[in-house]
């Protein structure tokens, strides 16, 4: 695990053409009723984490903002010892409606999804 507590800019997808990359040449994505993670590897020395979060899916801002807590700390507390990659969340409808602890499990099974998917050899992208 990693012993960086901080989740600066090395960690986060910056600008379009980090979330394009990911959106246009997906490696792996892990779909749930809530949310969807779209996974790419990356060159970077560690993971990458981008968040859309629609005012359209979650009204509240205040519940914007927890889910984007949640996530951070989710991907922030992962072991950096599987491939890097690069991480779009996007959150579904209803996403605002789960507690800290669902939200948290939800996106940890994903993300385990995520890894075993871009660990295997390729066989397709949809899981």
């Amino acid at each position: 695990m990693s012993t960086d507590a901080s989740f600066g800019k090395t960690k986060r997808l910056l600008n379009a053409r980090d979330y394009s990359r990911v959106f246009d040449g997906a490696d792996a994505k892990a779909s749930h009723r809530h949310l969807l993670l779209l996974a790419k590897r990356n060159d970077q020395p560690g993971h990458r984490l981008g968040l859309v979060i629609a005012k359209k899916n979650v009204r509240l801002a205040v519940q914007r903002n927890r889910i984007k807590r949640i996530a951070r700390e989710v991907f922030r507390t992962t072991p950096e010892s599987e491939p890097t990659l690069d991480v779009v969340l996007l959150a579904r409808r209803g996403l605002d409606h789960l507690d800290n602890a669902e939200l948290s499990s939800i996106l940890r099974q994903q993300w385990q999804r995520l890894i075993r998917h871009v660990s295997k050899p390729s066989q397709g992208t949809e899981l």
